[in-house]
């Protein structure tokens, strides 16, 4: 992987000093200035001061629990779109899934190979560029139903209230609602709004389209808009 650029702040939000240490040194090593700590609600704080370029975060944490912290940045604030690795020492796939559904982009478990560690690094910070180097044509707004999305502004208003999105949350509801009634499978969204990252998975798309379904659908469990297409994937609903 290569070097990142020395000006890159990570935050290092882990309880264990030995881990701590590890990851401190490695990324160092990668060209991160560190932020770090081992209590939640500091990190929270932290989180909420100023920007990072990246967040590792341990779950199981003093003070306040790492899905706790990943929900609030997430709710808002200079991190909202920041890459978010988690680190826990549980392996359950609901763990894993919670983990995600919180705002997580990425999961590891402890043990963890260093080599392996870098390496989502590597692949979070090179989408996240990739995204942020990416220029947007000039269309407006895309107003379908009761969402109104500018890609220029990337905001997003459901039913006249502004909705928070993260990048991947904006990314893919604008695919889908810039093409009503059009069935995208995932594998066609995993391409177009994840790229070349080989760290994601069908279930990643799956835990994103929840996530969407909390922050814009009337009632998550009763979808109007982002509509499953069982064996297939996902489509938003045709226009009425």
């Amino acid at each position: 992987m290569p070097p990142p650029s020395p000006s890159r702040r990570a935050l290092v939000v882990e309880d264990e000093l030995a881990i701590r240490e590890l990851l401190r040194l490695h990324l160092d090593l990668g060209g991160f200035a560190l932020d770090e700590t081992g209590d939640g609600r500091q990190a929270l704080d932290m989180a909420r001061a100023k920007p990072f370029d990246l967040i590792l975060l341990d779950v199981m944490l003093p003070g306040l629990d790492g899905v706790s912290v990943c929900r609030a940045i997430r709710g808002g604030g200079p991190n909202v779109e920041t890459p978010i690795l988690m680190l826990t020492a549980r392996e359950g796939e609901a763990d894993k899934v919670l983990g995600l559904e919180s705002g997580a982009d990425d999961y590891m478990t402890k043990p963890f190979g260093v080599r392996e560690l870098m390496a989502r690094v590597g692949a979070l910070m090179r989408r996240h560029e990739r995204a942020a180097r990416q220029v947007q044509p000039s269309a407006g707004a895309l107003r379908s139903r009761d969402l109104s999305l500018d890609r220029d502004r990337r905001t997003a208003t459901v039913r006249g209230k502004a909705v928070e999105l993260t990048k991947q949350e904006f990314d893919l509801l604008y695919l889908l609602a810039a093409r009503p009634g059009v069935v995208f499978p995932r594998t066609a969204l995993l391409q177009q709004v994840w790229s070349d990252d080989t760290y994601v998975t069908d279930r990643t798309v799956d835990t994103v389209i929840s996530r969407l379904r909390r922050k814009i659908e009337r009632d998550p469990q009763d979808p109007e808009m982002l509509l499953t297409v069982w064996g297939v994937g996902y489509k938003f609903a045709d226009v009425e």
